[in-house]
């Protein structure tokens, strides 16, 4: 153990009996009930969260501009029948960004290795935004992780999530700060704050539900030195994975039961996933919520997946 960094293969057998010494204090926010651990995995070091003694694994995945924190409302909801894990993705939050270029690939790398340290058996996967092509390929290439996808406020490249960097057919200027390498750095230090209030804003339909408190906790991370190479590997991803991405899908569709979850991006997270899936999938429409709907709508969302996974397991039983 180093600076609360456990170093294990991820294969070995005795992962139960390290859980224990993997506890970490909390760098930042935190809630009762929530234990935060670290793990090395990949050249990386993996921060994540955990809540919940009971019931069917679930992870939880973030987008940007947002670390696990994005989940802390809907955690305790989900725990009261379900093991949760939530975690900050290599180069975001308090997980470092590692010694090699990271990608989307990388991503989905990494979680699959921390779905077997976890050792809790396949789990039930759900994330949003930019995080969709890990989470997808770690669902095509890994089945045997997942027991069920839910996809929140995501889309895919090459399922026209490219589009959201046109900015001359009303795209987002963001995406090309962030995926050239060292603008963001240059143009957003000193001015996290600002820039995460303003992206925040932008797309919430009740701002309000993103607190000062929730800014500053995002802006801490995103502040230090490498604080932003975590979203610029995922938006590069995003420009270049297209083709990847739909070879991917058309080769090995998803197979396990799939919850599409939209709100302020209406039926375009359902639209993506129905092209990339097997089966048909259920939708859910959260009226009158923004893009984070894991912070303005915690209790909705919370109900939709509790709903989605009781009748998953369910079918399991």
């Amino acid at each position: 153990m180093d600076n609360g960094v456990v170093y294990i293969s991820i294969t070995t057998t005795r992962l139960s009996k390290w859980r224990s010494k993997m506890q970490i204090t909390p760098v930042g926010q935190t809630r009762p009930g929530f234990t935060h651990h670290r793990v090395a995995i990949n050249a990386a070091e993996i921060h994540y969260v955990s809540a919940g003694t009971r019931g069917s694994p679930i992870l939880l995945v973030h987008g940007f501009p947002e670390t696990w924190w994005t989940f802390h409302k809907v955690m305790p909801l989900l725990a009261e029948r379900h093991r949760v894990f939530a975690l900050d993705l290599r180069g975001f939050g308090d997980s470092s960004a590692g010694d090699d270029m990271q990608d989307g690939n990388t991503a989905a790398a990494d979680l699959h290795d921390l779905i077997a340290h976890l050792d809790v058996g396949p789990v039930h996967l759900a994330g949003q935004d930019i995080a969709g092509a890990s989470l997808f390929q770690l669902a095509a290439k890994h089945p045997a992780d997942i027991t069920s996808f839910t996809a929140i406020e995501m889309g895919l490249a090459g399922f026209g999530l490219e589009a959201l960097a046109d900015i001359t057919h009303g795209g987002a200027w963001h995406i090309g700060v962030l995926a050239a390498p060292g603008i963001a750095q240059m143009l957003l230090t000193g001015h996290e704050d600002a820039f995460l209030q303003f992206m925040f804003a932008s797309m919430s339909a009740d701002p309000a539900a993103i607190s000062p408190t929730d800014i500053a906790e995002f802006a801490r991370t995103y502040a230090r030195p490498d604080g932003w190479q975590g979203a610029a590997a995922l938006y590069r991803s995003m420009l270049r994975d297209g083709a990847a991405i739909k070879a991917i899908a058309q080769a090995e569709p998803l197979s396990m039961p799939v919850l599409a979850i939209g709100a302020g991006g209406g039926e375009f997270t359902a639209a993506t996933m129905a092209q990339v899936s097997l089966h048909k999938i259920r939708t859910v429409l959260l009226d009158g919520v923004g893009h984070y709907a894991a912070m303005e709508a915690p209790d909705r969302m919370a109900s939709a997946m509790l709903d989605f996974l009781a009748d998953v397991d369910g079918d399991k039983l």
